[in-house]
């Protein structure tokens, strides 16, 4: 895999532009045994060869038993049309890989080292990494923020850190009571967001409904007050009356919060210069 990506590291500046805007360019960031772990990615239509952007990679949702990277496409499509560089990243999952939530963890810290090693190659700018996802990809986001489980194959070196997090109804709290507890059992307190905030959290956006029935809205305001209490920006936004999942694209529904959230979205990434205004 090491002379792969030593290939397309060397050929990437010189075929970047073609994919501006156009279909995203493809990499494998990490290999797991047989499994390839693949990534796309999306560049603006006026990148430029030498350009160091603002990043942002995003992770399907899914319960971490399944889901497609194909699920946050058109964000991605949005997020580069605002001059970053987006990102969808696949992970293993219970039902392709056998594998449990902590693995999907270990894969979204390897996905964003790989970013940052490679960040000359693809263009991004280091300081500037948001992570994202919906439900239980918002929350291997948000546990690559906060937790500290990592593949042991991984150059530690390199942080694994999102500077800030774009989480769509994510499962953040995996404690007793809560999402993915069961599955987890003891040992929750090693990839639980919630249980893992203190200072210096990533700047943060949440999206929920208030008729989620896997996230309940007093988690959520529970974990804004903490990310407050230890002096981290945590903006909240309900949605009466909506459900899990209610901000997917879907070129057969309404686009209604779709367009809402993502617009929202890149409110907050202005706000932290992540995207002009």
């Amino acid at each position: 895999m090491k002379k792969i990506i030593g290939i397309v590291s060397i050929c990437l500046f010189a075929i970047v532009k073609l994919y501006a805007q156009g279909e995203p360019l493809e990499l494998v960031y990490k290999q797991v045994d047989t499994t390839q772990l693949k990534m796309k990615v999306y560049y603006p239509a006026d990148y430029q060869k030498g350009d160091q952007r603002p990043a942002i990679i995003l992770f399907f949702g899914g319960g971490w038993n399944g889901g497609s990277m194909n699920q946050f496409r058109m964000h991605a499509r949005h997020f580069a049309s605002k001059g970053m560089v987006a990102i969808t990243a696949d992970y293993r999952v219970k039902k392709r890989q056998n594998t449990t939530p902590f693995e999907c963890v270990k894969d979204a810290r390897s996905a964003i080292r790989y970013l940052r090693e490679h960040a000359e190659e693809l263009g991004i700018d280091t300081a500037r990494i948001a992570a994202g996802g919906g439900s239980a990809g918002g929350h291997i986001a948000a546990a690559a923020d906060l937790t500290g489980i990592d593949e042991a194959t991984d150059n530690l070196s390199v942080d694994p850190r999102p500077d800030a997090l774009v989480l769509f109804n994510p499962v953040f709290n995996n404690g007793p009571g809560n999402y993915g507890y069961e599955r987890l059992t003891e040992r929750y307190l090693e990839i639980s967001p919630f249980h893992n905030i203190r200072k210096g959290a990533a700047p943060t956006i949440v999206f929920l409904g208030t008729q989620d029935k896997l996230i309940p809205v007093e988690t959520a305001k529970a974990y804004q007050r903490k990310m407050q209490e230890v002096g981290s920006r945590c903006d909240l936004f309900l949605y009466e009356g909506q459900g899990h999942g209610f901000f997917n694209y879907s070129p057969k529904r309404d686009k209604k919060y779709y367009n809402e959230t993502v617009g929202e979205a890149v409110k907050f990434l202005v706000s932290l210069g992540y995207i002009k205004k």
